[in-house]
């Protein structure tokens, strides 16, 4: 084991998926350099860890990071992300050098990254890989069409992360056949997650041809689907507009009680805006006796934050909480919080964002924690597809392929 030590930080700007300008921050020590990338979101939440220019970022990160971190131990994650404040300095600058500090502390200890996430976030149980949400049909903000559901994704829950992997993509393949032979060609052009963006309007209609793609290789009873409704996006003024009709909050849980009896639902993510408790609250009520199995699952509800995640908690809102380490500014944080949502016995989703980069930390992140669920878009595009070839690889590392 080394004792390695921050020599220096050096940040610069890149682009993200979707265009737009991002940090990346390098923190070197006596081996060499460690890198971390910052992604964005195209939904965000209203409560998520505020970021500020890229600009800013960056000389922060050069100028005042730089000189207080020097000659600090990579291994003090906790105490380097004390300092790391993201509401003082901007999340985009302290998740950069956060992850960065992190692939540094694990090459210090010798350990894949994936186990030295582990030992921090004290995780003793055994390393599993979790099951990976492919979203496969795009809508909402993340695409250009009509459907206002913002993404369908598909889990199969085999005994391998290899499994899982090679159904999916058999899956995107043939549902990309059936959508240019039932619409145009244009119609296979991809969201910003890579799913497809159909022509479409009703979510019965994306969910319907990922279970014709299903039944035509013979995989339809295998198929469980989670929807992120991403509903904050048309609360307005109390009502949920969309463009198949707009609906009260007790019209939309009829509605989607309807869905989750018709089809395979395994999830709901964001089913109600953020601010909607009673909505969230309704729902759960509703569900009680019916179908305790279905994942309620908060991403703009709860935003990878402690507080938050208590109040859900308290108001009994949902069981499963999605966790984006960008959402709460660095790592320790995103630890308190998985920490947090698994004492109350709640499901893990770690997720990435709309507005990715090619950095791979949240497969290790996952894998380390223990989450149960990852979702890093469809199987395809290059900043969405590193994420699960770096599974495969830590599947073969620990021989769970």
């Amino acid at each position: 084991m080394k004792n390695l030590t921050i020599k220096n930080i050096f940040a610069q700007k890149i682009l993200d998926s979707r265009g737009n300008w991002t940090v990346k921050a390098k923190v070197i020590t006596q081996d060499g350099y460690f890198e971390g990338s910052v992604p964005s979101g195209a939904s965000k939440g209203k409560y998520e860890a505020k970021t500020i220019d890229v600009d800013k970022a960056i000389e922060i990160i050069n100028k005042v990071f730089a000189t207080k971190l020097k000659g600090k131990k990579v291994t003090e994650q906790k105490n380097i992300d004390k300092f790391l404040n993201p509401q003082k300095f901007g999340a985009n600058s302290t998740l950069a050098v956060s992850l960065a500090v992190c692939r540094a502390g694990a090459k210090s200890k010798g350990l894949p990254l994936y186990k030295y996430i582990a030992q921090i976030s004290e995780n003793k149980t055994s390393l599993k890989l979790p099951f990976p949400c492919f979203n496969i049909i795009n809508g909402g903000v993340h695409a250009g069409n009509e459907l206002d559901f913002q993404e369908f994704m598909i889990v199969f829950r085999e005994k391998s992360f290899y499994q899982n992997l090679s159904l999916a993509i058999k899956i995107y393949h043939e549902l990309k056949k059936i959508i240019k032979e039932k619409f145009i060609d244009l119609a296979i052009n991809l969201g910003d997650e890579g799913g497809f963006a159909p022509p479409i309007l009703a979510p019965e209609e994306a969910i319907d041809l990922i279970l014709e793609a299903g039944e035509k290789l013979g995989l339809k009873k295998k198929i469980k689907i989670i929807i992120d409704v991403a509903s904050s996006q048309f609360y307005k003024r109390g009502k949920y507009k969309m463009k198949i009709g707009s609906f009260t909050k007790e019209e939309l849980i009829k509605y989607y009680l309807v869905l989750i009896k018709k089809y395979p639902i395994l999830g709901l993510e964001d089913p109600f805006a953020e601010n909607d408790w009673q909505g969230w609250q309704k729902f759960c009520e509703n569900l009680k006796g019916q179908n305790k199995k279905l994942l309620i699952i908060g991403d703009d509800l709860l935003v990878t934050n402690p507080k938050r995640i208590k109040r859900a908690r308290e108001k009994k809102a949902c069981n499963s909480a999605i966790i984006k380490i960008n959402q709460i500014g660095n790592l320790s944080k995103a630890i308190c919080a998985v920490k947090l949502a698994k004492s109350f016995g709640w499901k893990i989703v770690v997720s990435h964002r709309s507005g990715e980069t090619t950095d791979d930390f949240i497969s290790d992140f996952a894998v380390g924690v223990g989450a149960d669920f990852i979702k890093s878009g469809a199987p395809a595009r290059g900043e969405r597809v590193v994420k699960y070839n770096r599974l495969l690889e830590i599947a073969n590392q620990l021989n769970k392929i």
